[in-house]
């Protein structure tokens, strides 16, 4: 009788599981674009509350809106603050009031908006006509710093550039220097110059005088001006070198509120950035890279006492890059992050002696802060089956609390993996780190397809994150294994292994690509080897157009935002400095590494079905890469499609694109793969 009721109760739990899992389904890209997306954390001074911004989208108007909320860090109680139908972002509390300011562009341009925190409406701050791209309070609450883009010749803080040229029926454009276009838009001679605004006398005062950016067009930080904690001086980055296209030199300055012509506090030829005034006002620390025209070299954190102008490098022996950080409260520690293996992790380090302790150290951990009381570290976190959400910890990184679940209900729907881990020795043996995604309803006796992504920078770094754009679940929910190869270039290695791209780019790291495939066809008996797929975005885009011309193994590639000749794409994209280090020089005096690491001399070879994706502006990675590399696989007669964007740059932002953009990469892969 006993053993009649539990194999009855076995079969309904059984059945249950069953229609629980049946009522489940694969992600897609309107559950993707359903998501809702949490950014811009920040910690009330009396660190009871936090705001963070809420990005929601639409699909059918193809349309995104941004929201503040904020959340009660003791109990989870979330309250949405602002609901205007234009975007709301960017809330940063007030230190001595129970106010936040934000962002709005409800009005045309961004301008910055006061709200109270817990009741009432938001008043309009500002009426700057060029807009606001980003401000920070001054501790007294008196003042507000703010970064805006103007005509560096003018006194006129709201004037911009070129108002007569808007009215005119002329649509040229004449340059004098570099850069004349950055990242997806024309400079147009604009300057982004820093302000403070006075909040009583409603006067704001230029703050960096002169034909230079503040902050830099690039290599910058999330905190790239600061105040003193008495109020009376700001930290900022600029670059004053006279072809910033070509230079990393990125140092810190300080000013007075008065104005006054900056003083210059760093003098290394690399990138310093991030400043932050430690909370007794005697240190500036800062980020700094060591070599000139290496954007990728790792950051340190060094400390400038302010009295004695002595540096001091608290992470000489640290080999990991410093995200973003901040002082205790006290002082006696400095807080980080660093991408480390997969992963990016909280550390903490002590001032006295530099030991560095790991705190949060799974997942994908990022814009933390730490309550103003010392005692919690709140911060986002996210997986490779978890969008980013909002937790708490204590300030040890132990007690870890999730405070939000915004995206509870949609994940309930949805069957997503964990990510597991791989390591192998590539062809001269050094390890290599990966990690591997299977497909919904995974059976291990079943055989099954396996793309593998190849990731951009080429510094950047796989990591067990929700990513947005190149999400591994979308991938693993056509039926696919999911491998991500962190090969040698890659962040959260140490600098030796990230060094090892520069010079090399279709060496070693397409070995170590091709050995790990080797070795993952070897060990996973799941694998269809027969069935292979490889795609990949902007450094990984060069690297599918190398695999093109040097290998026939895979089934199907998707080239997105990808280099196919490397002199041509030097004369093109904006930021020098990245090419002449990456190959030695310019191609006209150092012409050697051009030529040996462009597809475009191995085009004869290309027999891959092959789907090229590019977006019209792109800068970064020029649309005429993309135009080439498809012109070379037609000619050559290998099936091939170009996907074009004429609204996009070197990402796909919009809802209706990405998801053209999903649904051609997941038909060209199946069309391919299944022959």
């Amino acid at each position: 009788m006993k053993r009649s009721v539990l194999c009855l109760l076995f079969i309904i739990l059984f059945n249950s599981a069953m229609v629980h899992s049946s009522s489940k389904k694969t992600i897609d890209a309107d559950d993707l674009f359903a998501m809702r997306r949490i950014t811009e954390l920040d910690i009330s001074n009396d660190g009871r509350y936090a705001s963070f911004t809420v990005t929601r989208f639409n699909m059918q108007d193809n349309s995104q809106n941004r929201d503040v909320w904020i959340v009660n860090l003791n109990n989870g109680d979330v309250k949405q603050l602002t609901t205007h139908p234009k975007n709301d972002y960017h809330a940063k509390w007030c230190p001595v009031e129970a106010k936040i300011a934000f962002l709005s562009n409800r009005d045309g341009s961004p301008q910055l908006f006061i709200i109270p925190a817990f009741g009432g409406e938001a008043q309009k701050v500002t009426d700057i006509e060029s807009g606001i791209n980003d401000f920070d309070w001054s501790p007294d609450g008196q003042y507000i710093a703010y970064t805006s883009e103007i005509n560096p010749s003018s006194e006129n803080v709201s004037s911009l550039p070129g108002k007569d040229a808007e009215e005119s029926k002329v649509s040229a454009k004449i340059i004098d220097g570099l850069f004349y276009r950055y990242w997806n838009y024309w400079l147009d001679g604009k300057r982004s110059h820093l302000f403070l605004y006075d909040i009583k006398e409603g006067t704001s005062i230029d703050l960096s005088p002169g034909d230079h950016d503040t902050p830099p067009l690039d290599l910058g930080s999330d905190n790239d001006f600061t105040f003193s904690p008495d109020s009376k001086e700001i930290a900022f980055v600029r670059n004053i070198d006279r072809v910033v296209a070509v230079s990393t030199n990125n140092d810190i300055f300080t000013t007075s509120i008065e104005g006054g012509t900056p003083l210059k506090v760093t003098e290394n030829k690399a990138t310093d950035n991030h400043p932050i005034y430690s909370p007794d006002g005697k240190y500036i620390a800062y980020r700094a890279m060591a070599t000139p025209g290496y954007e990728a070299d790792q950051y340190d954190i060094v400390v400038l006492e302010r009295e004695s102008k002595e540096k001091t490098n608290l992470t000489d022996e640290f080999d990991r890059s410093i995200g973003s950080f901040e002082f205790s409260p006290n002082g006696d520690y400095i807080y980080f992050n660093a991408y480390n293996e997969g992963r990016n992790v909280i550390y903490r380090l002590r001032m006295k002696d530099k030991k560095i302790s790991k705190l949060i150290t799974d997942n994908y951990n990022s814009e933390f802060r730490l309550a103003k009381n010392g005692k919690m570290i709140v911060f986002l976190s996210e997986s490779i089956n978890l969008p980013a959400e909002l937790y708490v910890s204590d300030a040890n990184g132990r007690g870890i609390k999730q405070l939000t679940h915004f995206n509870k209900d949609e994940l309930n729907r949805l069957v997503m993996n964990d990510v597991e881990d791989f390591w192998y020795a590539s062809f001269d043996e050094r390890r290599v780190h990966g990690l591997l995604l299977k497909p919904p309803y995974f059976e291990s006796d079943s055989k099954y397809p396996l793309i593998l992504l190849i990731h951009g920078g080429p510094q950047g770094m796989w990591a067990d994150q929700f990513h947005y754009r190149w999400n591994a679940q979308m991938f693993a929910a056509q039926g696919y294994v999911v491998a991500m190869i962190n090969f040698r270039g890659s962040r959260g290695y140490g600098s030796e292994f990230c060094k090892a791209v520069s010079k090399d780019w279709g060496g070693g790291p397409y070995q170590d690509l091709m050995t790990g495939l080797d070795y993952l066809i070897d060990k996973y008996e799941f694998i269809d080897r027969e069935k292979l797929a490889a795609a990949g975005a902007s450094y990984g885009g060069f690297m599918i157009n190398w695999i093109a011309g040097h290998t026939d193994r895979f089934d199907a590639l998707v080239t997105h935002s990808g280099v196919y000749d490397q002199r041509s794409m030097y004369g093109t994209t904006e930021e020098l400095w990245f090419p002449e280090w990456e190959f030695g020089g310019t191609p006209y005096e150092n012409p050697e590494l051009f030529e040996k690491w462009s597809p475009s001399n191995y085009a004869r070879y290309f027999k891959t079905p092959t789907l090229v994706i590019h977006g019209a502006n792109d800068f970064r990675v020029p649309v005429t890469q993309g135009f080439q590399m498809f012109t070379a696989l037609q000619r050559n007669n290998v099936p091939s499609r170009l996907l074009y964007f004429p609204d996009e740059d070197h990402f796909i932002r919009k809802p209706q694109n990405a998801k053209l953009w999903w649904r051609t990469v997941h038909e060209w892969i199946a069309e391919w793969i299944n022959k």
